[in-house]
């Protein structure tokens, strides 16, 4: 594997002084913002960082600052610089503009002209600039969508216009709503939508409450603000733009009343500047997105249900529920399946299609494995390929993989026909899903399958040519005649090496073509003896795979291969350009042909997931909104169960309207509480994205949000205090919540002091019992909350089971069963859970005496304070002999009191209180 620097040559130091005074005369960068610099040494490309830039490459690249140079002085006055190769700047890039939300610029040096200018710009939601060279042989699982947001006012509510875009797909979507002051629709559907990007009117003053709310929603779910001027958002000529850019003129007028929205669109469409590229016109569509179709996530119930990777899972995807059921085979399957996974459904006839075709995939494991393996596996990214033919960026290579997927529809078409389901209905959902399309399809391509074979040399493809049929044009045959005739002496060559060298030319000498060195041979490196110290053969590299090197006369051979073949592809550029241009007329059905195998590849990975999970998933009975239970036997967390090294202990589920709709799960750190409630969001989350669960059998009703509040995750990295992430997240919930939804609150009340926590935490949870009536697992270390199940009687009490061996006080022997069971939890086991986490013996035994001697104590300071008011009181008594005193008298002796005991007073709220009141 080449290094990152891969030999990048030096720069002479008058070229250095150069452009160290050209870089020091741009703006800085915006924050955030990769800048690098695309230069060429020997035909090889490759990309110089300096500045901060420098740095960052070094750290977190190389790992080493020793990588980094100093152009035009020392490390104090000189420009930090360091090169990466262009393979390792494309991964590099690629990674910091999907995980690491980066903003990018690439320069690049003027045709004769030491002058630099800026060619390429990208952002997490604009990858438009640089997609084609750093994507062109790596899948884009994650959708590249920005959002424009524009604020707005309706009497005393505020308005949210939203216009985003995934350039990929060709889609323009718009929405409008009224938003609370948390923004808590807003940031639904961020969430819904897999945002990267939002592009915000420019906040000068940094006092607008209203924008600096809408920039906390947007950090809180890990998206980049980029603010535009205000007069991006004019709409004047929106109307007009908008029908350039889209599919036959818009629908629905009533979408141009849409103000905002249309003023974030006229901003969209200008930073993408869809308006500059003529290849996109009439080729867009417009949606108007519903908030109301797709259940409600926020940020917080993403990373509690851990739906999409996270810096945290580290290689283990299965730690992710996206990582666990993405077996999908297509890059527009991962996409789709991320977006469903955001946009579970409240739409309960679809799901029942989506679960109808997964129980078909489900129950034939023949037709599942084989659309994977056979047919799946092999289909390149059509709506990536489609935009390439679109702008004129498609080469014959791409007509080429267009072609073989044609190719393969027929028996694509055959093997589901030959597994359709025996029940009438499945059938029918089959056909009007899968066949019907695919054989319409079908025979739209046939004319371009027809093309392909007529005028592409396919013979020439299996050596990874990719050229026009020489007898199309008399000047081509010929150019053919004489590379072919190369070819043969090429080969000649070959074989007459072999015999001299004592090598088998099949398994020992290739003849194979390199990239920098053209046709050579290669031998393995424990054969490179063979040609040392023999001058008829020259070496050109030994590396991993072997010694490269040739003769001379295959090396003017190859010379004179290579020319012939540039001037074929000279002599056929005008037919090439010809092929594409007809090919790329059939995009639209190319595109149709991609969503439908996404759709399927999403359905069979379902399949895949839950037949061989550690215990088979099954299909859930869903409920429509407002009606039915959450009854779960045997349920699992799914990316719990498949971890290494554990055996996951499943837990029936009853959440039953007015009896136990309200749960409080009570017991010891580490012993499930968490993962009991997660395990169940999780489940919901499954069923209405169309997934089967992992239960032995579950009934669940839908639910139109799902909030959460467990763990402070990196708040306290972004400057927010545990508490104040609480009460964030708390706020949230209470102003979004229904009686429709789940709840899922994990410790609240941690982030303050013990009464003020307990306070709140009993507040807020008879709120949500006794006013929203939602269903609800709350988690808690406050046992005495669980008193709340007297006053409300939908109110459940549960524990997690703990087994407590024998032994006195905290020298017992405790094991965690993860076993949930009904009842309070009323003891404590946080000296053996820091056993558990191997804290220092000196520590635990301070703890485990501390612990007994409070024990045997009557109670903590506010006890012992009691017991010194008890005292003063039976003091008090014995100096007041009221019975035999008058009015006036026992006034003054009040009076005398109150005096007497004054400090006691103010040290003792109960006292106080209890004089006072004489």
């Amino acid at each position: 594997m080449s290094s990152p620097k891969d030999s990048i040559p030096d720069i002479d130091k008058p070229e250095q002084q150069s452009f160290v005074k050209f870089f020091r005369s741009l703006d800085p960068p915006d924050e955030g913002t990769i800048r690098l610099f695309e230069r060429d040494a020997n035909q090889k490309r490759y990309y110089t960082f300096h500045d901060e830039n420098a740095m960052y490459i070094a750290r977190n690249v190389y790992k080493t600052l020793s990588v980094v140079k100093y152009w035009g002085g020392d490390s104090v006055k000189g420009l930090a610089t360091t090169s990466l190769s262009a393979s390792a700047t494309e991964a590099f890039l690629r990674n910091a503009l999907l995980q690491q939300q980066f903003r990018v610029e690439i320069w690049t040096q003027k045709k004769n002209s030491t002058q630099w200018e800026l060619t390429h710009k990208a952002s997490p939601g604009n990858l438009q600039d640089v997609e084609d060279f750093l994507f062109l042989n790596s899948s884009m699982t994650a959708s590249p969508v920005v959002m424009s947001v524009k604020l707005g006012k309706t009497g005393e509510h505020t308005m949210v216009g939203v216009s985003f875009a995934d350039a990929t797909i060709k889609e323009i979507g718009v929405a409008e709503f009224i938003d609370n002051e948390l923004f808590s629709n807003l940031e639904s559907l961020v969430i819904q939508l897999g945002v990267k990007e939002c592009l915000l009117v420019a906040d000068e003053t940094k006092k607008d409450y209203e924008a600096t709310k809408l920039r906390d929603v947007l950090e809180r779910c890990g998206i980049v603000a980029t603010e535009r001027k205000k007069a991006d958002f004019n709409h004047k000529n929106i109307e007009q733009d908008l029908n350039r850019l889209l599919e036959g003129e818009i629908s629905d007028p009533a979408e141009f009343e849409m103000k905002n929205a249309m003023a974030a669109s006229a901003c969209l469409i200008k930073y993408l500047s869809l308006l500059n590229d003529e290849t996109t016109f009439g080729r867009f569509q417009l949606i108007h997105h519903d908030l109301s179709q797709y259940m409600r996530l926020d940020a917080s119930a993403l990373r509690a249900l851990n739906l999409m990777p996270g810096p945290q899972d580290g290689s283990n995807r299965t730690m992710s529920l996206y990582g666990l059921l993405n077996r999908c085979k297509t890059a527009q399957g991962s996409r789709l399946l991320a977006q469903w996974l955001k946009q579970p459904l409240l739409n309960l006839e679809e799901i029942r299609r989506r679960q109808d075709i997964l129980e078909v995939f489900y129950q034939d494991t023949e037709l599942y494995q084989s659309l994977q393996e056979d047919h799946l596996k092999s289909v390149p990214d059509l709506h990536r390929l489609a935009k390439r033919f679109q702008r004129g960026m498609a080469s014959l290579q791409d007509v080429v993989r267009i072609y073989q997927v044609v190719l393969r529809l027929p028996t694509l078409l055959m093997c589901l026909t030959a597994h359709e389901p025996e029940e009438q209905s499945k059938a029918e959902l089959m056909r009007q899903t899968y066949l019907n399309k695919l054989n319409d399809y079908t025979s739209k391509l046939m004319k371009l399958q027809e093309l392909v074979e007529s005028t592409i040399d396919l013979e020439a493809v299996e050596q990874h040519e990719f050229i026009i049929k020489p007898d199309f044009d008399e000047g081509l045959q010929e150019l053919r005649d004489k590379i072919n005739s190369t070819r043969s002496l090429m080969d000649k060559e070959h074989n007459k090496a072999g015999e001299k060298l004592g090598l088998d030319t099949e398994k020992k000498l290739k003849l194979e073509k390199h990239s920098n060195f053209g046709y050579c041979f290669r031998v393995g490196r424990a054969d490179a003896s063979v040609i040392r110290n023999k001058p008829e053969y020259i070496e050109y590299s030994t590396q991993k795979v072997g010694t490269y090197f040739s003769t001379s006369k295959l090396r003017d051979l190859s010379g004179t291969w290579s020319e012939l073949c540039t001037a074929y592809e000279k002599r056929q550029a005008d037919l090439v350009k010809e092929v594409i241009g007809i090919v790329a007329t059939y995009c639209p059905v190319l595109e149709l042909l991609g969503g439908v195998l996404a759709h399927m590849d999403v359905l069979v990975s379902f399949a895949h997931v839950s037949i061989t999970a550690p215990t088979p998933y099954i299909r859930p009975t869903i409920y429509p909104c407002g009606e039915g239970d959450v009854i779960l036997k045997e349920a699992r967390h799914p990316c719990m169960e498949v971890q290494d090294d554990i055996t996951f202990i499943p837990n029936d589920v009853e959440m039953i309207r007015t009896k136990s709709e309200f749960q409080i799960i009570t017991g010891p750190n580490m012993g499930g509480k968490s993962t009991y409630i997660r395990q169940i969001g999780v489940i919901a989350l499954m069923a209405q994205v169309g997934c089967f669960v992992p239960c032995s059998s579950a009934s669940i009703c839908l639910f139109d949000s799902i909030l959460a509040r467990v763990g402070a995750g990196d708040s306290q990295l972004k400057g927010i205090s545990t508490f104040m992430a609480e009460m964030l997240d708390t706020a949230t919930i209470l102003k979004s919540a229904t009686k429709n939804s789940l709840i899922m609150i994990d410790e609240l009340g941690r982030g303050t002091s013990t009464y003020d926590g307990f306070g709140l935490a009993w507040a807020i949870s008879e709120h949500i019992a006794t006013q929203i009536r939602a269903f609800c697992l709350f988690a808690t270390h406050f046992h005495e909350l669980t008193a709340l199940s007297a006053s409300a009687p939908h109110v459940k009490n549960l524990n997690v089971a703990v087994y407590v061996g024998e032994g006195q006080g905290q020298d017992r022997d405790i094991t965690f069963l993860h076993k949930v069971n009904e009842g309070v939890c009323d003891q404590s086991f946080g000296i053996h859970v820091a056993e558990l986490a191997n804290f220092p013996s000196t520590v635990v035994k301070l703890a485990k005496r501390k612990a007994a001697e409070l024990e045997d104590t009557e109670g903590p300071a506010e006890q012992v304070s009691n017991k010194h008011a008890r005292q003063d009181i039976e003091s008090i008594g014995k100096t007041a002999d009221v019975d035999n005193m008058g009015h006036d008298t026992l006034l003054d002796r009040v009076r005398l009191i109150k005096d007497e005991f004054n400090d006691a007073m103010q040290q003792n709220p109960y006292l106080r209180d209890l004089v006072n009141g004489l």
